[in-house]
């Protein structure tokens, strides 16, 4: 008596799989691509802390200067920033797929077509997360002291894979709508300039009012601040929290929507 044969939900899981497989394969043979984007950020947080930290630190704190201050500051932004830059590589792997014409050839075979965008961005949030440990590394060896409980530090890694993820599917999209890698870096920037006009690097009070109503509600500013509440233990704030979150599954949806209407169409090249 034969066998049954694989349900469709096992032989989709089983895709996912093989494609979340050949992008950690990919990023573990081309690791330079990851190298380039995690420099941006490990540069800014260097330079804020050791260049700009004790002028930062005075404007925030009324004249005292405390450059640990600015340290818990600054690197939940920092983190943040970083999950920003990688899902621009993302975008620019992608890119480089349908250019070489190998999203072409996985049209004509006999797998789940969401597979190879899931592949994608599965891989991308495990890139993410090893590269927010190394961030996290550097922060602490250069003075930050979260004061987060075991919870908090779950709370937090939860929502840096769900920043992560929201990111990623939008660049996702943003590779497969790209007419090659450059472009994808260029349509991308958005997903790295953002932060630089976030709560990221001083407090949104300390803009002028048109600027302060943009940074406060575009999605890095409360996702920052929901991160920098759960590692410092200071409160998140139930605002700071709805927002991020609701940013976050807003963001995850039209992605995924964008990406499957636009890797069902008919390719152009």
């Amino acid at each position: 008596m034969s066998a049954a044969a694989p349900s469709p939900r096992a032989h989709a899981l089983r895709d996912n799989l093989t494609m979340l497989r050949r992008s950690l394969l990919h990023a573990r043979r081309y690791p330079s691509l990851t190298l380039n984007v995690l420099l941006t950020p490990v540069m800014l947080l260097l330079l804020f802390v050791y260049v700009f930290g004790n002028v930062m630190s005075a404007g925030m704190g009324g004249g005292h200067a405390d450059r640990s201050q600015y340290v818990a500051y600054l690197v939940p932004g920092i983190l943040l920033m970083t999950v920003g830059m990688i899902s621009l590589g993302t975008a620019v792997s992608v890119a480089t797929d349908m250019t070489e014409g190998i999203m072409a050839r996985f049209r004509t075979m006999a797998i789940s077509r969401a597979s190879v965008l899931v592949g994608h961005v599965i891989g991308s949030v495990i890139q993410t997360m090893l590269a927010l440990v190394l961030i996290l590394a550097i922060g602490l060896a250069i003075g930050f002291r979260p004061n987060a409980t075991p919870v908090e530090w779950l709370a937090a890694a939860g929502l840096m894979a769900l920043v992560s993820l929201a990111l990623t599917w939008i660049a996702v999209g943003i590779g497969l709508v790209s007419p090659n890698p450059e472009g994808a870096s260029n349509l991308g920037m958005p997903l790295t300039m953002l932060p630089l006009l976030s709560s990221a690097f001083v407090p949104v009070d300390a803009m002028p009012t048109g600027f302060r109503w943009f940074a406060e509600y575009q999605p890095f500013s409360p996702a920052i601040e929901t991160l920098r509440g759960l590692l410092l233990g200071s409160g998140i704030g139930t605002e700071n929290a709805v927002l991020a979150i609701g940013w976050c599954l807003a963001l995850t949806v039209l992605g995924y929507v964008w990406c499957r209407a636009r890797f069902n169409r008919e390719p152009r090249r």
